[in-house]
């Protein structure tokens, strides 16, 4: 047993001037740390490793007050690791060359310490002879393993307590709380019997709300956002996205919603949004790199809360294809404003324009799109859009010798319809989860512009493998066509070309399409049927390199997605990815592998995984 010194005060001041007038003794540092644990398994030997803290220190640079102060801190930590593994009965000897480190006083470290060694006897784990929390309110779902019989983690006690009072405030009652507890272990029968009672408290209503922290964020659009129902039972979800509405407007470095203490009579419950504003504009910049398509430069320019409504004005421009070998230079500026909290709070309104000149093999044009429509959050992972939109684009046709067509005029009014369903647990690295885009546009054309539809899909789905999840499983399938329009009648951007980085890599950017034989020449124009399916098996060689083997492939068709007018292609290659933290950068080789639209490997550079 570890005993503890104690000194006066006028003695303990005395020692420490006898200690600051004394020559400092020679620094040595910490040569070696043994860890023994005595059974428990592999799991256990590893909860324990990961929470040591003399582990953590590096021999040969350690100082003996660094060593010491560890050593005594390892007992805590050691022993809460046990205690959330099951075992209540363990000993822990931690022993500074040979002495147990909790005799050692605090204040009179060794001048030297060479080895450290510590002892884990974790004894058996206990179970659940008791597990009971209660009153629960109606469809409380607590922990299956918190159970008589079931291995007695400490943490799926706290779990329990806090699913049971979570349960009593999804119906209402804010203040439920846990009224008493028990929790008994019996050493001789390896048990911990465990007893909850809970307070449920009176069932509340959302009371009045108070705004702090904002500089220029009118108050009032703030409550709007925010959204919260004023007089309706409390719901706690109610106060997560009321938050979550505000860090999507962008204005916000940082939201918090507290409830008051005291209840205002005679049920009503406040609540205290409290915000801090991000800098008012943003600059960023992108950079992506193919061998054939060339460079492509991208810059934006944020500026946050525009009319102080939390409203954003986005304005982008762009250079593509720069240094090309298949195509010339596009570029194109465009422009946005978001208003949050429009009809509904989880409504936004969207105005955005894009004026853009391209240059593809097929076409070059000048385009200009108008769009004014809504977007609704239903939920964190499910999204929609509607909008009204202009578009206009006035160009000349290309021949596949390079020869020039033809001019043409596109003019439409379109009414695209869309959802996304995002479940994925990163949106730069994805490891598990999908991601669902869906979309209907219909248009209507204008002068000798046809009129009909256009469908679009892109399914994306992950799922990784083995105990760290270093194995990653992606894989993505794109379909589109285009309804009730002529194909030289429908504009170019709503018909399908495949080839490039967005589709299959390997093969030149946009060159599978359709061929419109005209006497002698013929012109490659998009197809209105289009299918792509990419799968990549990504794995990681290290905290920071991954590599990655991947295969995509593509079908371009007229009228019917397998029609003899139309064809298909392939490519496959190698990829590097480097974490940076934001999401990977992306270095990809690939070379065609199906299809005659290419020849040679082609490189990719970009942040992000490709999918």
């Amino acid at each position: 047993m570890a005993r503890f010194h104690s000194c006066t005060r006028g003695a303990g001041l005395l020692a420490l001037l006898v200690a600051m007038a004394l020559p400092a003794p020679q620094v040595r540092a910490l040569e070696r740390v043994d860890f023994q644990v005595s059974g428990g398994g592999e799991n256990l030997d590893g909860a324990l490793r990961a929470a040591s803290v003399l582990l953590t220190l590096t021999p040969g640079q350690a100082t003996p007050d660094d060593v010491l102060a560890s050593a005594r801190a390892e007992y805590g930590r050691l022993v809460g690791a046990l205690y959330a593994e099951g075992h209540y009965s363990a000993v822990v000897s931690v022993l500074v060359d040979g002495r147990e480190a909790a005799s050692i006083p605090a204040l009179d470290a060794p001048g030297r310490i060479n080895r450290v060694v510590v002892r884990v006897d974790p004894g058996p784990p206990f179970r659940f002879g008791q597990a009971v929390v209660g009153p629960l309110a109606p469809k409380t779902v607590l922990p299956k393993a918190f159970a008589r019989s079931e291995t007695a983690h400490s943490g799926l006690i706290a779990e329990a307590a806090g699913a049971g009072v979570d349960g009593w405030r999804a119906q209402g009652h804010a203040k439920a709380s846990i009224a008493s507890q028990s929790i008994v272990a019996d050493h001789r029968a390896n048990t911990i019997d465990a007893d909850i009672r809970l307070q449920a408290g009176p069932r509340l209503r959302f009371g009045p709300v108070t705004i702090q922290g904002q500089q220029r964020t009118r108050e009032g659009r703030i409550r709007k956002i925010a959204g919260l129902p004023e007089g309706k039972v409390f719901d706690p979800a109610e106060v997560t996205r009321a938050a979550n509405r505000l860090r999507r407007t962008g204005t916000f470095r940082s939201v918090s919603i507290a409830e008051d203490e005291a209840v205002t009579p005679p049920d009503l419950l406040g609540m205290t949004i409290e915000v801090v504003e991000e800098k008012k504009r943003r600059l960023s910049f992108g950079v992506e790199l193919s061998s054939l398509e060339g460079l492509d430069l991208s810059a934006s320019w944020l500026h946050r809360n525009l009319l102080r409504g939390a409203e954003r004005l986005k304005v982008d421009a762009h250079v593509r294809n720069i240094g090309g070998s298949t195509s010339g230079i596009d570029y194109g500026i465009g422009v946005a404003i978001d208003r949050p909290a429009t009809l509904t709070p989880d409504t936004t309104l969207r105005f955005a324009t894009e004026l853009g000149h391209i240059e593809d093999p097929d076409q070059t044009a000048d385009t200009l799109t108008a769009t004014l429509g809504f977007r609704h959050v239903f939920s964190d992972t499910l999204t929609g859009r509607l909008e009204l939109g202009y578009e206009y684009a006035n160009g000349t046709s290309f021949t596949t010798d390079g020869t020039p067509f033809g001019r043409f005029l596109f003019r439409s009014l379109t009414l695209p319809v869309g959802l996304t369903w995002d479940r994925r647990d990163s949106t730069t690295d994805a490891k598990r989860g999908f991601y669902i885009d869906a979309e209907v546009k219909p248009f209507l054309g204008l002068g000798t512009t046809g009129s009909g539809a256009r469908l679009y899909g892109d399914l994306r789905g992950y799922r990784s493998f083995g105990p760290k999840r270093g194995l990653v499983l992606a894989a993505r399938v794109q379909a589109g066509a285009v309804l009730g329009s002529g194909l030289l009648q429908t504009p170019r951007d709503d018909l399908f070309l495949s080839g490039g980085g967005g589709t299959v890599r390997g093969q030149p950017y946009q060159s599978l399409g359709i061929n419109v034989a005209r006497g002698p020449v013929s012109l490659l124009v998009g197809g209105n049927r289009f299918l792509a399916a990419s799968v990549e098996v990504r794995t990681k060689i290290t905290d920071s390199i991954g590599v990655v083997g991947f295969v995509d492939a593509a079908r371009i068709g007229l009228d019917d997605f397998f029609s003899t007018a139309g064809d298909w292609h392939a490519g496959a290659g190698l990829g590097l990815r480097y974490d940076t933290g934001i999401g990977p950068i992306r270095l990809d080789v690939a070379a065609p592998v199906g299809g005659d639209t290419g020849k040679g490997a082609q490189i990719y550079i970009g942040l992000g995984q490709a999918f």
